[in-house]
């Protein structure tokens, strides 16, 4: 009798499993506007994002430059604490189950740097432009957005961009972060997420221990190769910056390519990196660049008004774990670049 009630048991448990996972389907989308797409929505502009989110973060800053007012809904990823990202409610608005995802009067634009060329095309006529008029300098601008966006496969191009760099560095942030999360909210994601190694992962690094961390040899690997591009891709902004004679990316008009890389020091702040890469002197035109980036009204708005318990547990206990263990330090940080 026990034994069909075990059976019959198991046979429920599976059939809700494989009913839930029917109904969170998830497929990629296609970067940029979406017409034939129809959402609702309460105001012309309306934004899901995510407080920790590298690429919400660059859609909240350009909104707050263009002075566009946005409806915004936040959802959580793993990293903040659950799961959000691939419920069913918010699989209805990406199917790719990824953030941020802003709608214009009902249709999304997906992907952030496609997010911040629409906006900066739609903007209304009082806001400020972001996009310089000269063709010439117009294309300059894009090859820097590409220099600091997500795009392809970060785990294999991280010589990309910045974007694709910057997330092997923030595996050291999550393992902090990690530890205030239930088991069972990094467990959904086996079940239900399309990218099983995510999981697996984190799983791994909770289990592990932010202390331990430097044992975990493949997530060494992972923080030294991006350790080794940043490098490259902060150079070559040294360059442009000493060249155009600031105070922007392309000089004096600031512009969508400022936007996208204030997001990325932002990011190295987040995980205790600046010292690495601009300290002791190192980069003085990136570190004057990253002091002016600070001092925009949009980066109070956009970052730090956006607080997170999560992201804020995650920073403190990164910098306490690696000031009581000078060997985990010189691991995730290696020789000053």
């Amino acid at each position: 009798m026990i034994g069909w009630l075990a059976l019959a048991g198991a046979a429920g448990l599976a059939g809700a499993w494989s009913w839930e996972k029917s109904h969170r389907k998830t497929h990629p989308v296609p970067p940029g506007f979406r017409p034939e797409v129809e959402l609702p929505y309460q105001q012309e502009f309306e934004l899901y994002h995510n407080p920790l989110s590298l690429c919400s973060m660059k859609t909240r800053v350009c909104m707050a430059e263009l002075r566009i007012p946005y409806r915004g809904h936040t959802i959580d990823l793993i990293e903040t604490g659950r799961y959000e990202t691939i419920s069913r409610r918010f699989l209805a608005v990406n199917p790719a189950g990824t953030v941020p995802v802003l709608v214009h009067r009902g249709h999304p634009i997906y992907e952030s740097h496609e997010q911040i060329r629409y906006a900066a095309a739609h903007a209304p006529p009082h806001s400020p432009s972001l996009v310089p008029a000269d063709p010439a300098l117009r294309a300059e601008m894009e090859r820097w957005i590409d220099a600091s966006s997500l795009s392809g496969d970060p785990i294999r191009h991280p010589e990309t961009s910045i974007g694709n760099t910057v997330p092997r560095l923030t595996v050291q942030l999550f393992a902090a972060m990690i530890e205030e999360i239930p088991y069972w909210n990094i467990l959904e994601g086996l079940l239900f997420h399309f990218d099983r190694t995510r999981p697996v992962l984190f799983l791994t690094l909770k289990a592990r221990g932010l202390e331990r961390l430097h044992t975990l040899a493949p997530v060494m690997r992972l923080v030294t190769v991006g350790r080794k591009y940043v490098i490259a891709h902060l150079d070559a902004l040294e360059q442009q910056l000493v060249e155009r004679g600031g105070p922007w990316i392309l000089g004096e008009p600031f512009s969508l390519a400022d936007v996208s890389w204030m997001v990325i020091f932002e990011r190295l702040r987040q995980v205790d990196n600046e010292h690495v890469f601009l300290g002791s002197g190192l980069r003085p035109a990136c570190t004057a660049y990253w002091n002016r980036l600070k001092e925009r009204p949009s980066y109070a708005e956009a970052i730090t008004g956006h607080p997170h318990p999560l992201i804020d547990h995650g920073i403190r206990r990164l910098r306490e774990v690696k000031a009581a263990d000078p060997v985990l330090r010189e691991a995730l940080e290696g020789r000053h670049g």
